[in-house]
């Protein structure tokens, strides 16, 4: 896996309108783990990628007219068959943690790249997903040293308002895979 001026190489790109600029001098330290599924609990379809975009119709699914107005992105989709689409690049600032602290650091939209992963809290994730996951993060590692050692959910970071990635997600196998996996 292969970055070109913050994108990865080869994978779908839905540009989002919903990011910003960095800190100066404030590359990515933390990687964050996501889920989400939209309307919750099903998987496919347009509709993640409609919200990241801002043009998710409210009059599609009841639970859509409570979340239409939010600005939210992510850098990354991985969907359950591992495919990987990128909405905002590693070098500007998604807005997917929202209020958050990491070791007494707070805003962390500011230092960290978001990774969505098409699911649930409680629905295990699948093997194309953890694969992915890690090669996006052994390729991120590769630019952004200090991710390798940071990398948390979003659960984590703002524990009073969020529950994702969940007790389905993996950590052991994540980190093994990060450690052993191979572009």
């Amino acid at each position: 896996m292969q970055l070109n001026d913050g994108w990865l190489v080869g994978v779908r790109k839905v540009p989002s309108p919903h990011f910003d600029d960095r800190p100066e001098n404030e590359p990515p330290s933390l990687l964050v783990v996501h889920n989400i599924s939209l309307p919750p609990g099903q998987f496919g379809g347009p509709w993640i990628d409609a919200l990241f975009t801002g043009t998710l119709d409210a009059s599609a699914d009841p639970f859509f007219a409570e979340i239409v107005h939010l600005r939210v992105s992510a850098h990354c989709l991985i969907r359950r068959d591992g495919e990987i689409v990128q909405y905002v690049p590693f070098n500007k600032r998604a807005w997917h943690a929202g209020v958050s602290c990491y070791q007494g650091r707070e805003r962390c939209n500011d230092f960290s790249i978001g990774i969505e992963l098409e699911g649930t809290d409680t629905l295990a994730y699948t093997d194309a997903q953890y694969q992915q996951l890690a090669n996006i993060t052994r390729a991120l590692s590769h630019c952004y040293r200090a991710l390798a050692q940071h990398m948390t959910g979003h659960s984590d970071i703002a524990p009073q308002r969020k529950t994702d990635p969940g007790p389905a997600f993996n950590w052991d196998r994540f980190r093994a895979l990060v450690a052993t996996s191979h572009d």
